[in-house]
């Protein structure tokens, strides 16, 4: 019985690695630069699964310029929770755009200062006009630590057709004394799906776990919102950075489909 029970087990596996690669393979990937306000061009990654269900923008955090190359490498923040799990999202059946700084803001200090402002909004615009171009399937904003304030504060901006169909917050921006975090921003302007993430142990000190029912709160107007707190994983180096709880280290396998299904779910 043990000797079937491995082989069972055994064949499973086969069958698993191969449909994973299988979709690995038939997943598509370009770097697309399109043309958002005037004389500035927007770059990201784009991959493109078989029939895509939703289609999702990431936005990574920290400083945001990710530097993207032609042959889709990054210059920086490859490790960023929401860079490295991109192709786990695509597995999951949803058109991904990984978004970089803008061609005007290639340099020092690249999104810093930047995301709470109508030109990035006018950037995140385009970029949404053109994924339901391509798709004609749901689109959401999904940003990280930095990313969520990009995220939030384009959901308050951007409404109907021009704005994004939910958003997904993890790892929010939830006290900030150099600038205006999300709790502070106009949410009851927010009426689409808000998906919050945070692990329990987040030892960011601008995203403390216990300041999140303050952010919930002020989702009103949202039509469905649900907080997903996060255990486990591991936790090393900077207590800010994607290699620690605040970045969901160990854990990619395990919260992307979560991710996904409430996505699709909607």
């Amino acid at each position: 019985m043990r000797s079937i029970a491995r082989h069972w087990i055994a064949g499973f596996l086969i069958a698993l690695i191969a449909w994973v690669s299988q979709a690995h393979a038939q997943t598509t990937q370009k770097v697309v630069d399109i043309p958002t306000r005037p004389g500035v061009t927007q770059r990201m990654l784009v991959l493109t699964p078989p029939a895509p269900k939703a289609a999702v923008i990431l936005l990574a955090g920290g400083h945001g310029g990710l530097q993207i190359f032609p042959n889709g490498s990054f210059n920086w923040g490859a490790g960023n929770f929401l860079v490295r799990t991109r192709q786990l999202f695509a597995d999951q059946g949803l058109m991904v755009a990984v978004v970089d700084a803008p061609s005007d803001r290639q340099s020092p200090p690249y999104l810093s200062g930047f995301r709470q402002t109508p030109a990035h909004a006018a950037d995140l615009k385009a970029v949404i006009a053109w994924m339901r171009e391509q798709s004609r399937i749901p689109v959401w904003l999904v940003g990280t630590s930095r990313g969520t304030q990009s995220t939030a504060y384009v959901a308050t901006e951007l409404t109907g057709p021009e704005g994004p169909d939910g958003i997904v917050l993890t790892s929010t921006i939830l006290v900030d004394t150099a600038g205006r975090p999300v709790p502070a921003m106009p949410l009851a302007k927010i009426r689409v799906p808000v998906l919050v993430v945070h692990h329990e142990q987040d030892g960011c000190r601008l995203c403390p776990f216990a300041s999140v029912p303050t952010l919930m709160e002020k989702l009103d107007n949202a039509p469905k919102k649900e907080l997903l707190s996060i255990k486990g994983g591991e936790s090393r180096g900077d207590a800010c950075e994607a290699m620690a709880y605040h970045g969901f280290n160990g854990l990619d396998r395990e919260m992307v489909p979560q991710i996904a299904a409430w996505i699709l779910a909607r």
